[in-house]
């Protein structure tokens, strides 16, 4: 992940989730989850910062999309509480992994402040950007 990548990431994110008529946050990390690239939208309300930091750290640290986690996070499953380790994490959509050309996870993209649905198409939308 560099400074190029991330920017492009979090543009194609703004560009999706203006034409949805939401302000979200939009995180971007490495592959070491360290933080590349934020931006809170005009209008986007504070709470939903930190979380999609969470779910950009969810999708880096174990390199699988929060939403695919979040199925086995739930009560009963193999992963249930994965959501309170590592300082908090998010077992719901809108963490994505985002790979190179090659298929490897170079960092995760976090989207929080719409609905989870319009949270991970967002997401999801801004990281297959880079294949277009």
């Amino acid at each position: 992940m560099n400074t190029a990548i991330a920017h492009a990431l979090v543009a194609a994110a703004e560009a999706e989730a203006t034409r949805g008529g939401f302000a979200v946050s939009i995180t971007v990390l490495d592959a070491a989850a360290h933080p590349v690239a934020f931006l809170r939208m005009n209008g986007g309300a504070i709470g939903p910062a930190e979380v999609s930091l969470k779910k950009a750290r969810t999708a880096a640290l174990f390199q699988a999309d929060s939403a695919v986690l979040g199925a086995a996070a739930q009560p009963g499953g193999a992963i249930y509480s994965l959501e309170h380790t590592h300082g908090g994490l998010i077992s719901f959509g809108g963490g994505v992994v985002v790979r190179d050309a090659a298929g490897v996870v170079i960092g995760a993209i976090g989207v929080a402040g719409a609905t989870v649905e319009a949270d991970e198409t967002i997401a999801q939308v801004a990281a297959a950007s880079l294949h277009a």
